[in-house]
């Protein structure tokens, strides 16, 4: 019997449709893999909305409030506007202009200014040196100390500042503006020490090794390497320093309280123990100290989850 030998067999040709076909079905059983991977469906961007629409809501009322003539804004709620918003005659600036000029707002400004951007940037400088130390450098007791540092964001703030108001008092410091500064930059800085060193255990090692290598010194490391690549964590804190500090009442009115170096949360919380009844004064200050958080905020957002998340996945 004859075997007869057969070539070899074609390849078979892919069927375009089939394929198709099939790479959809994968696509659809690996829903938020790949190209779908952070697509939210309509039930998280349902409550996402109404969160931002509740969160944002007291805050138009604010603003409609403060533009709002005395008369208006104490005989009717502020969403009544929206029946007629295009009526002039229950829009004023006055209210703006009586609480710049007649409450030392200005000038309460120009302080939250003198006291927020040193109690913000000494302590960045000061926590990115000890996280670099903590980080980079071998010495006896390292992990210790830091243990220690991070222990302090547990111990609340208010239990010191009877002893640094007394400790302040004698050498004179009560009513200046580094008695808030030292204040905010001791309070602050376990919280910034933690976050640089979070963020700078994520760096590579070889990175610094080679530095060391070249002939760089521990200063030209940190100022020229570590300090570039860490601006996502020192953006982070630098929110959180800024929004604090600028935002504080207690620290300010136990330190420096009402007079020529007071603040605009002091000058505010003044403003409605002087007023009594007339509180869309109250809004308006409320809103005019609001202006600059959000324009630092949203300046440096772009680095805010970065610089949190950072620590969190090595590798």
């Amino acid at each position: 019997m004859t075997t007869v030998s057969q070539g070899p067999q074609p390849t078979p040709v892919p069927d375009p449709v089939t394929d198709r076909k099939t790479m959809g079905g994968r696509r659809r059983h690996l829903a938020g893999v790949g190209e779908n991977a952070g697509k939210a469906n309509w039930v998280v961007k349902t409550v996402l909305l109404i969160i931002c629409f509740l969160w944002i809501v007291p805050v138009i009322g604010l603003l409609i409030t403060s533009l709002r003539q005395p008369d208006a804004a104490n005989a009717t709620g502020w969403w009544t506007v929206l029946k007629s918003p295009l009526d002039a005659t229950q829009w004023t600036l006055a209210n703006y202009t009586e609480v710049a000029t007649e409450s030392n707002m200005f000038r309460a400004f120009i302080n939250s200014f003198a006291i927020t951007l040193p109690a913000t940037l000494i302590p960045i400088l000061i926590a990115a040196f000890a996280a670099y130390a903590f980080t980079f450098m071998q010495f006896k007791g390292r992990d210790l100390l830091f243990i220690i540092i991070v222990s302090l964001l547990v111990v609340p703030n208010q239990v010191a500042l009877v002893p640094l108001l007394q400790l302040y008092g004698q050498f004179g410091l009560n009513g200046t503006f580094p008695a808030v500064w030292l204040a905010h930059i001791g309070f602050g800085m376990p919280l910034a020490i933690f976050i640089l060193r979070s963020y700078m255990a994520t760096l590579p090692k070889e990175l610094i090794e080679s530095a060391k290598v070249d002939g760089a010194t521990h200063f030209t490391t940190f100022w020229r390497l570590v300090i570039p690549v860490s601006v996502p964590a020192l953006a982070s804190f630098a929110i959180f320093q800024f929004l604090w500090v600028w935002n504080d009442l207690l620290v300010a009115l136990i330190f420096l309280g009402p007079g020529e170096n007071e603040p605009m949360t002091v000058n505010l919380a003044g403003l409605i123990g002087q007023q009594g009844q007339g509180w869309q004064l109250i809004t308006a200050g409320g809103f005019f100290t609001m202006v600059i958080p959000l324009i630092v905020f949203l300046s440096l957002q772009r680095f805010f989850i970065r610089g949190m998340v950072a620590g969190s996945v090595k590798g």
